[in-house]
């Protein structure tokens, strides 16, 4: 996708389709991590293979790790921890968990590690973790001194032992000390201070561990990771549970049928909740072996929610309450305003040039379904978040005139967004 921009067909028809959906970007890039450190060869099936997977990657190619790309499998030869010292800058872009995961797994290495990514990676925090590091022994700050990247990395290897964190703005901090933790020289604890938020990730990451060979003890606000060594295996990494919501999400509000053959019945991602939640508004919701069924209801219904559990589907969810009678209310979702962009001034920004009611608050948005009668097309700033992107294409499908700005934007996520899409609505 080149263009500058791309036009959603309004449509009547109800939708009936089976589809598959790329790898889960999150567990993909956990995998990465594993295999990697990993004592031998390791086989990662169905990886996502995205901007953000492949930012990753590249990293951990330029710190020794040998990655061989073939067609939906990716053979990974992992250096048992051992981190190769590198005298360039590691790129991450705009890839907020990879860059959060390269931090620490550059304090295995020896030396100056310089982690950079783009303009807006520049104003997303990653204090927390850093300071979590400089607790563990490693000389670890952010180059501009304003908690985000740039940061640098000064370590010798990393020592272990026990630490404090607090992972109220991410859960990715924690997930990034506890992937590395089985190869430092000490037993590794983390004491968590304060919420945790995105709960459903850490489970992910532990459950990938655990797949290569890595269990955790988890008590209450705190972790233990034990010594040990990852052990290679071949890992078959399901759909994108974030991906496949703008499907179920399409079947929602147009009545439609959408089946994802790839998003198991019993997901290791939190995101496969979002058919619950739509099953809660009115839709038929079936799970089974050969995958996750949404039928949309014509008169959906707005829901009060916490989404904090859940954060990458609130954009969706935000525009299918857009749809459905009533009021929804989406709440505890703070941490939003330092994803690729701020998503609820986005979301509420967006939704308002198309006449919907919405009103933002501090941690989520509040937005009265189907109240103006008359919706009206618009031209929709996707602020380059590929999430922005894909939740407005569902809106245009029942407004007309709808216009998506750098439809391009998928690619960190869901590369061939737009071919599915159409193909569906066809």
């Amino acid at each position: 996708m080149t263009e500058n921009y791309i036009k959603i067909p309004k449509t009547d028809k109800k939708p009936v389709a089976t589809i598959k959906v790329p790898g889960s970007k999150s567990i993909t890039q956990r995998a990465l991590v594993t295999a990697s450190l990993s004592c031998g060869i390791s086989v990662l099936l169905n990886p996502l293979v995205s901007e953000d997977t492949l930012l990753l990657a590249e990293a951990l190619d330029n710190l020794g790790i040998i990655i061989e790309k073939l067609e939906n499998k990716w053979i990974i030869n992992g250096r048992n921890g051992n981190i190769l010292p590198y005298n360039k800058e590691l790129y991450m872009g705009n890839n907020g968990t990879g860059i959060r995961f390269l931090c620490s797994i550059a304090s295995l290495g020896s030396g100056k590690y310089i982690l950079t990514g783009t303009k807006r990676m520049e104003e997303r925090p990653v204090k927390p973790l850093l300071d979590a590091l400089n607790q563990l022994g490693i000389e670890a700050k952010s180059i501009k001194k304003n908690d985000c990247p740039p940061v640098e990395i000064v370590t010798h290897g990393l020592k272990g032992g026990r630490c404090s964190l607090s992972a109220k703005l991410s859960s990715q901090y924690l997930s990034s000390l506890m992937l590395v933790a089985p190869c430092a020289d000490e037993e590794m604890t983390i004491d968590i201070i304060g919420e945790l938020t995105s709960k459903p990730y850490i489970n992910i990451t532990t459950g990938v561990m655990k797949a290569f060979g890595i269990d955790i003890t988890e008590e209450e606000k705190k972790i233990s990771i034990p010594l040990g060594h990852y052990r290679a295996t071949e890992y078959p990494i399901e759909g994108d549970a974030s991906g496949a919501s703008y499907f179920f999400a399409l079947a929602a509000i147009t009545g439609g049928t959408i089946k994802i053959s790839n998003i198991p019945e019993f997901s290791l991602q939190g995101d496969a909740h979002f058919a619950d939640i739509l099953k809660v508004m009115g839709c038929t919701v079936t799970k089974g072996k050969d995958g996750v069924t949404v039928t949309g209801n014509d008169v959906l219904k707005g829901i009060d929610i916490d989404m904090s559990n859940w954060p990458d589907i609130v954009p969706t969810l935000a525009v299918v309450a857009a749809f459905s009678h009533g009021t929804t209310r989406i709440t505890n979702v703070p941490h939003l305003r330092i994803k690729e962009t701020d998503r609820l001034k986005a979301v509420a920004t967006e939704l308002a040039k198309t006449g919907v009611n919405v009103k933002e608050l501090d941690d989520g948005l509040v937005i009265e379904g189907l109240q103006s009668k008359n919706l009206t097309g618009a031209t929709i700033e996707t602020y380059d978040d590929h999430r922005i992107a894909m939740a407005f294409s569902l809106a245009g499908l029942k407004i007309p005139d709808i216009t998506i700005e750098n439809p391009g934007c998928v690619v960190k996520s869901f590369p061939n967004y737009w071919d599915v899409f159409f193909d569906v609505i066809k």
